[in-house]
């Protein structure tokens, strides 16, 4: 799976993750492309479904949705939207975008995708309602753990699962934990790199919404096992994994390679390590994992 998010802002490159998984779709045969996130609530559903079922056609049914609110603000006036409606317009236009994805040709919507149903999952960063929602409509959940300890994300998924059967659904749909994280051939190695990058970035965005500045000892603390990120060695990483399984079950682990700038071989380097000693792994461990599976 590989994901770019949708910002508005001159401290990150990609507006339109369509066009850039595109791009992707063409130099790849089997990896899966989605958006990480598409901000629904301030764009318009008969579009988004269109460029996601364009890049289907393009990526031979590979393409998926990730929708949600949005963690940055500035698409909102920049497209002319009230913040006061920032839940309103998430639910009505996710509701549109369910619509259109059951039945396009009928609506007029082109192009059709190659999957009988596009996947369309429902990024939830930390309100239990936006949770019930997805389990509610009977969609996969994306959970973004970026702060604080994972066990109390654990309602979260409990809410998912239960609105999902609650609503008649007999299979609960999928749940994804996504993360920030780096990795490196040590665990010193990895913190001392990530750190200057990730408090670069985060200072800055801390400066806008009253956020003190990252220091080490917590950003160290959140290396731990109980911790959020994801940056350490290959063995930290699959333990973490591992641990968080426990709690929550879920059926796909995304990490987000890097926040902060750093250099282009590292972050390559990260990937491979994460292909090659911490995927395997974590596919072994959890070979007889066999919580249904359902992903609409």
């Amino acid at each position: 799976m590989f994901g770019v998010g949708e910002h508005h802002r001159p401290d990150f490159v990609v507006s339109a993750p369509a066009v850039v998984l595109a791009a992707a779709a063409a130099r790849t045969q089997a990896i899966r492309l989605t958006s990480a996130v598409s901000v629904l609530s301030s764009d318009d559903p008969i579009r988004v479904f269109q460029q996601f079922a364009t890049l289907d056609l393009l990526s031979n049914g590979r393409a998926e949705i990730m929708a949600g609110r949005g963690s940055f603000i500035e698409s909102f006036p920049l497209f002319g939207y009230d913040l006061k409606d920032y839940d309103e317009l998430f639910s009505a236009k996710l509701e549109r975008l369910l619509e259109i994805r059951a039945r396009p040709a009928e609506l007029g919507v082109y192009p059709v995708p190659v999957q009988p149903i596009l996947p369309v999952w429902v990024a939830v960063g930390g309100t239990p309602e936006s949770a019930a929602r997805a389990g509610g409509l009977g969609l996969p959940m994306a959970l973004a753990i970026i702060g604080g300890m994972p066990e109390r994300f654990a309602p979260f998924a409990e809410i998912h699962r239960r609105a999902a059967l609650e609503a008649g659904f007999e299979q609960p749909p999928a749940l994804s934990i996504n993360s920030h994280g780096f990795i490196a051939d040590t665990s010193q190695a990895a913190a001392d790199e990530a750190f200057p990058a990730l408090k670069v970035m985060m200072d800055r965005i801390g400066r806008e919404r009253g956020w003190p500045p990252l220091e080490r000892p917590s950003f160290d603390a959140s290396r731990t096992l109980r911790g959020a990120s994801f940056v350490g060695s290959p063995q930290e990483v699959v333990e973490k994994i591992l641990f968080q399984h426990e709690i929550f079950h879920h059926r796909r682990f995304l990490l987000q390679f890097s926040v902060g700038t750093l250099p282009h071989r590292s972050i390559m380097r990260s990937i491979e390590l994460f292909g090659t000693e911490v995927a395997p792994v974590i596919r072994r461990e959890l070979a007889t994992f066999r919580e249904p599976l359902r992903i609409p």
